[in-house]
């Protein structure tokens, strides 16, 4: 009787961490090209009975006047930066040492990870692998892509996600359409967009928005847009 060959009992571990760090690579390199489907956020809020308005727009269909108010307001050194601005997160650092207000010193491809692939919180378990899968996105994606589902993943209002959305919502027009003080005044909400109003804000939203349209200048004199936009 023929003798049966050893059965080799790592060949289904082997397959098995194979297949799934398949899965993982997939799920980064398919939203370098396709849209994310939802998000974590977006199902979140969802299940909580929230409605859910989230249009997805090319980066080519979203006036460049967003793309700049952003950078003004959320991350001056987006194009300098390889995913983290170190200067602010030391500020952070020092300003939450103080006690009071936290203060955030995530850059928008931080951001943009974040969104795309982990759950709301602070926790450090979520913070580790935030930074992670930032440095895979800005490797595999370049800027203009991070910006582009930035851009299009973002909360803008309570169940309102993305450039287009917001624009809708917020103007009454596509986002193609904003004008520069619009646009301003978008990136005015984006730190709290479930509080503030962009089409009739307040004080604080006003002052802000001015100045992120004064900064818009400095962003596009200085080109400090130039890897989304050149």
């Amino acid at each position: 009787m023929a003798k049966q060959a050893p059965i080799n009992k790592r060949r289904p571990l082997r397959a098995v961490m194979l297949a799934l760090a398949g899965l993982f690579l997939a799920s980064i390199l398919v939203p370098r090209v396709l849209p994310p489907p939802v998000t974590f956020l977006m199902v979140s809020r969802s299940l909580e009975g929230e409605d859910l308005s989230y249009r997805w727009r090319s980066l080519d269909d979203i006036s460049p006047r967003l793309v700049e108010a952003v950078i003004a307001s959320e991350d001056s050194t987006f194009c300098a930066h390889r995913g983290f601005d170190m200067k602010a997160i030391e500020k952070a650092l020092k300003a939450n040492e103080k006690g009071g207000r936290i203060r955030g010193g995530s850059t928008i491809s931080q951001q943009t990870a974040k969104n795309v692939y982990l759950w709301p919180g602070r926790d450090w378990i979520r913070k580790g692998l935030e930074a992670g899968y930032t440095v895979l996105i800005e490797t595999l994606w370049g800027k203009r892509r991070v910006m582009e589902v930035y851009l299009n993943v973002a909360e803008w209002a309570p169940g309102v996600y993305g450039a287009e959305a917001a624009s809708q919502r917020w103007f009454g027009k596509s986002a193609s359409d904003l004008s520069a003080r619009e646009a301003a005044r978008l990136a005015a909400i984006l730190p709290s967009p479930r509080r503030y109003n962009a089409s009739s804000p307040g004080p604080y939203v006003r002052r802000r928005a001015s100045r992120v349209q004064a900064a818009m200048g400095t962003v596009r004199n200085d080109g400090l847009a130039d890897c989304v936009l050149g």
